[in-house]
């Protein structure tokens, strides 16, 4: 049984000018609903003003609630802000922390919307107005639901503005494995940034996440993880310069949830990045993905109870003890 975060308002009519895929959100939800998984379904409120503010600067936060963005805003956004876009931003960061909540109570959650990690402290910028990462992950540390919180981004895009936003803390920490000469062409600073070259494909990349993820979540020792699940490191990816696989995707989310289940770490997701022209086969690859996180941690979990650990990506079984 997954946990699956949504709301209405996640899709928004689409602002004038705009090549965001709006309806992606409800195209994911319909897939979902269509994949014949046990699925249960929660909706989330609007992030609380105070906590929008205590990641963002309150002057921008009320640029976006009372809908006016200066136009140099607008353009590092990528579309105007609306009254239902606003509405969108405010709900989602909610949505990202409503499955961090259940992610603690159930293991694993998945919000259908988010992954905003280029917005800044005053500014929004490559389609994200309100980054609901940093914002669920301070709410959650503050309100002591989490002593340690570590943010893993796989879009194929770093994690820029989760990584400024969250700079200086100890409680939280940032994982980004991206392309290094994609968007944004100046980098922030993660806790650990994993920059790799145009072309990478599926074995160095799953190889590269496992060799340099493993040992940052045993120095860091996090309570839970918040993933930025991007699909966008496909090879056929509209934005991407990558060259993973459909297999390659499954695999990297897959084991993704293997890893953290086998830690005994909640883990809550969230969409991130993909694009393309047909926005049903980029929400394919986002219900795949959210499907791939949740059959791996659930196979995990039984396999740690058999005395057994899967956490290769070749697919061999390996005995480990069962407290692992």
């Amino acid at each position: 049984m997954i946990p699956i975060v949504h709301h209405p308002e996640y899709v928004a009519p689409a602002p004038a000018r705009s090549t965001y895929q709006w309806n992606k959100n409800g195209l994911v939800r319909d897939l979902l609903r269509d994949a014949g998984a046990e699925l249960v379904w929660h909706e989330p409120e609007a992030m609380p003003t105070q906590w929008l503010e205590a990641v963002h600067d309150p002057e921008y936060v009320a640029e976006i609630l009372e809908t006016r963005v200066p136009l140099h805003k607008t353009r590092r956004i990528g579309f105007p802000v609306t009254p239902p876009v606003a509405s969108r931003a405010r709900i989602v960061p909610g949505g990202t922390w409503l499955a961090a909540k259940l992610a603690l109570e159930h293991g694993f959650a998945a919000n259908t919307a988010g992954g905003s990690h280029h917005a800044l402290a005053d500014t929004g910028a490559g389609f994200c107005i309100f980054n609901d990462l940093a914002i669920a992950a301070v709410r959650l540390a503050e309100e002591g639901s989490v002593p340690r919180i570590l943010i893993v981004d796989c879009d194929v895009h770093q994690g820029d503005g989760t990584a400024s936003l969250l700079a200086g803390r100890h409680d939280i920490a940032t994982y980004s494995i991206h392309a290094e000469k994609n968007f944004p062409a100046r980098k922030a600073r993660s806790t650990l940034d994993v920059p790799l070259a145009d072309g990478t494909g599926d074995a160095a990349y799953l190889a590269t996440l496992r060799e340099t993820l493993t040992p940052l979540v045993d120095s860091f020792a996090p309570a839970m993880i918040l993933y930025q699940a991007g699909v966008d490191p496909f090879a056929e990816d509209r934005l991407g310069r990558l060259s993973l696989t459909r297999d390659g995707l499954i695999a990297r989310d897959h084991w993704i949830g293997q890893f953290a289940a086998a830690r005994g770490l909640p883990l809550a997701s969230v969409l991130g990045g993909g694009y393309g022209v047909d926005a049903m086969e980029v929400s394919r690859r986002h219900v795949t993905s959210i499907l791939a996180l949740g059959t791996g941690y659930a196979q995990a979990d039984i396999a740690s109870v058999r005395g057994f650990s899967t956490l290769g990506f070749d697919g061999e079984r390996r005995r480990a003890p069962a407290t692992q």
